[in-house]
């Protein structure tokens, strides 16, 4: 790897890391996959992103027409908002391992 690629990725990283990770929990109700999906994610964030996070927790039976805009089309959905890409993921987040990786907090193994 060349050395301008080499910074450019570290510089991506550092970026990654000082962030303020804006996550966006959509559920349906108070069900207990929403409720499991939020212990989860709190859990994952807590451990992995501690102080640089907010989750925004969006209840579709309260605000149904706020699913159009992230385009949600399962629940729970965990949206990453920034930092950018937006990232996506469909269930309660019981697979750690999964979570960490769709966030592209961990790389694939």
């Amino acid at each position: 790897m060349n050395e301008k690629k080499e910074n450019s990725l570290k510089a991506q990283k550092t970026k990654k890391a000082s962030a303020v990770w804006e996550l966006r929990l959509y559920v349906a109700g108070q069900t207990q996959k929403s409720i499991m999906a939020f212990a989860n994610l709190k859990k994952i964030c807590e451990e992995h992103l501690k102080g640089k996070y907010q989750i925004e927790v969006i209840d579709l039976c309260e605000n149904p027409q706020l699913a159009q805009g992230d385009q949600i089309l399962a629940i729970p959905t965990l949206v990453r908002k920034l930092p950018p890409p937006l990232r996506k993921i469909i269930g309660d987040l019981s697979n750690t391992e999964r979570v960490l990786v769709g966030l592209d907090i961990r790389p694939r193994t």
